[in-house]
């Protein structure tokens, strides 16, 4: 190859370099200002209810008094949500990762990723259909048992249609999500980790506490992260499983909602200063998603040097 050939296949080069480069930078803008858009929108579109006089907010006595037992039912049904979930799906994914023999794990991650696909209003069809009035006599148990603990106190739905009936579907919506990214961390692990904790005699589980567990640390807090996110957001299923009623401290009885539930069953009839509350809703909501999703950043951060998967 000729020098005059080197030198032109190198200008080619990087010129291709410099128009990949302003093309992600372009991106990162993008992603930027549309996130400032939708801030800036929410802001606007809240001002009326943000200062209206409590006796124009829905309820009477104020945005901030409409507002909080909503936020408590969408950070109940999140946390419901990502506890029951959370332990599932690793354990799921360290069985497809580390145990299941190679066709089993090929299934079952397939199967996996098939469910993450499902609509979110099958799992509330599902929710409201069959699972309330299946656990509405496990409820009334507890009721009749535990009921001396605030989150089992009487009188139990007997539709089933409750907080917690609705953190349950969460659940089962945002497992896939959690597994299968969580799958994909452990599989990341360096070879040569597994093998020399193995070779110092370490057990299979000794070998993903000491070797597995800590490197994908890191990668697990982001599914859960993403997972707890689509929780704090999802609309129709809660929509389909939620009784609304006022905040309860009870997990079993009617009542209790989220935001995103919320905005969904009231908007399409709002009008005037009722879609400015709804709007201010949003971004209370958009806040809440936000800090969230910095928290997991931060401690994503702390613990990024066992991690090759940030």
């Amino acid at each position: 190859m000729t020098t005059t050939s080197l030198t032109s296949s190198r200008s080619a080069d990087r010129a291709g370099d410099k128009v990949f480069s302003a093309a992600t930078v372009a991106a990162g803008c993008l992603i930027l200002a549309v996130l400032f858009g939708v801030a800036v929108f929410l802001i606007v579109q809240s001002l009326p209810a943000l200062t209206a006089a409590p006796d124009k907010i829905q309820g009477g006595e104020g945005f901030l008094s409409y507002i909080w037992p909503i936020v408590i039912g969408t950070l109940i049904a999140a946390a419901i949500a990502i506890v029951i979930a959370t332990p599932v799906a690793i354990g799921v994914a360290l069985f497809i990762s580390h145990y299941a023999p190679r066709k089993l794990a090929s299934g079952l991650g397939y199967v996996v990723d098939l469910l993450a696909a499902i609509p979110s209003v099958v799992y509330g069809a599902w929710g409201a259909a069959v699972l309330a009035r299946e656990i509405s006599p496990a409820y009334a148990w507890l009721a009749g048992n535990l009921g001396w603990l605030p989150i089992f106190q009487g009188p139990a739905s007997a539709t089933g249609k409750t907080i917690l009936t609705a953190g349950i579907v969460l659940s089962v919506m945002i497992l896939p999500i959690v597994t299968s990214l969580s799958r994909e961390i452990f599989l990341q692990t360096p070879k040569l980790h597994e093998e020399a904790a193995l070779a110092l005699g370490a057990t299979r589980w000794e070998m993903i506490r000491t070797a597995v567990l800590p490197f994908g640390r890191p990668g697990v807090i982001s599914a859960v992260m993403l997972g707890l996110g689509r929780a704090l957001g999802e609309t129709m299923a809660v929509a389909l499983v939620l009784s609304s009623g006022a905040l309860t401290a009870s997990l079993i009885q009617s009542g209790n909602q989220t935001i995103a539930a919320e905005i969904a069953l009231n908007f399409p009839e709002a009008s005037g200063l009722k879609v400015s509350t709804l709007i201010a809703a949003g971004l209370v909501l958009f806040v809440i998603t936000l800090g969230v999703n910095m928290i997991a950043r931060w401690v994503i951060t702390r613990h990024k040097e066992f991690s090759g998967a940030n």
